[in-house]
């Protein structure tokens, strides 16, 4: 990284740690990157900082070189409005839409630029104790030592007392039952103090859909607590491909058209294409 490479990722960690209240709160985000590190990068105290710190702050803050733009899209659009419902008046939302929509990118966007957001990346591995272990060290809290009971108590009470938290559940469709489920007594014990946004593809309505319908535990419960709804986002369109390629370089109408027929819809591929025409140009 260049010497302004370095100065674009302090300038855009201070604007982060403003958002989020603290630079421990940024470090406790950012795997493999200390506080101390976070502090160093401030004082510009560089000499000793690998290079490998840079580009994991570089890319968590968004300031990378080699960065990707930010595109308003029909969806990202949408979304957002979401977001700031949900985190506004402590609304349970549930957004489905096939692979590669912009959901994860859009809800990443929204933690970077507004405080008590807090997205979590779902896995399969997941079990209840992971799951609030990321919650919390979402918060920059630690999770060492403590019970389930006790860590659930202290996420909801830490939860409690902020002004107008948030959590977006991304690729919710991948969570075990028993975690997915766990979302019920979330929600029972949050209502009314923290917005909560679960974010999937089509499997999670067929999903939750199903498993009321068949009385199975705990379904028509997640079912009537997202108000019987799940909120479909649109599909890719020409113009949201133009949008992003103009966004990150991309002018020529005619690339612009062939990458528009060859994504499928998928933003993950308009981006590898933009990608291979940057490097072919």
């Amino acid at each position: 990284m260049t010497h302004q490479d370095k100065i674009q990722t302090v300038e855009a960690l201070e604007r982060m740690i403003t958002i989020k209240g603290s630079a421990n709160k940024v470090a406790a985000e950012m795997p493999g990157v200390s506080s101390a590190t976070i502090s160093q990068m401030r004082n510009h105290n560089w000499e000793n900082i690998a290079e490998e710190m840079w580009r994991k702050v570089a890319v968590y803050t968004g300031s990378s070189s080699s960065n990707w733009n930010f595109a308003n899209t029909i969806n990202s659009q949408e979304l957002l409005k979401f977001f700031t419902d949900s985190q506004a008046h402590s609304l349970v939302i549930a957004v489905t839409g096939k692979a590669g929509a912009g959901k994860s990118e859009t809800a990443k966007k929204y933690e970077s630029e507004h405080k008590n957001v807090f997205v979590l990346s779902c896995n399969e591995y997941w079990d209840k104790r992971w799951f609030l272990r990321e919650l919390l060290a979402k918060m920059g809290k630690d999770h060492a030592g403590l019970t389930l009971p006790e860590m659930m108590h202290k996420t909801t009470q830490l939860l409690k007392g902020l002004e107008n938290p948030i959590i977006i559940m991304d690729e919710a469709d991948k969570l075990a039952d028993n975690v997915l489920l766990f979302f019920i007594t979330l929600y029972n014990v949050l209502e009314n103090h923290c917005g909560i946004v679960l974010m999937a593809t089509h499997f999670l309505e067929k999903r939750i859909k199903r498993g009321a319908a068949m009385e199975k535990k705990g379904y028509r419960e997640i079912y009537s607590r997202v108000g019987l709804r799940f909120i479909e986002l649109e599909q890719t369109t020409y113009s949201d491909v133009e949008q992003v390629c103009r966004a990150n370089g991309i002018e020529d109408p005619a690339i612009i058209r062939s990458i528009s027929k060859d994504c499928d819809g998928d933003i993950r591929r308009v981006r590898r294409l933009i990608f291979a025409n940057k490097r072919a140009a």
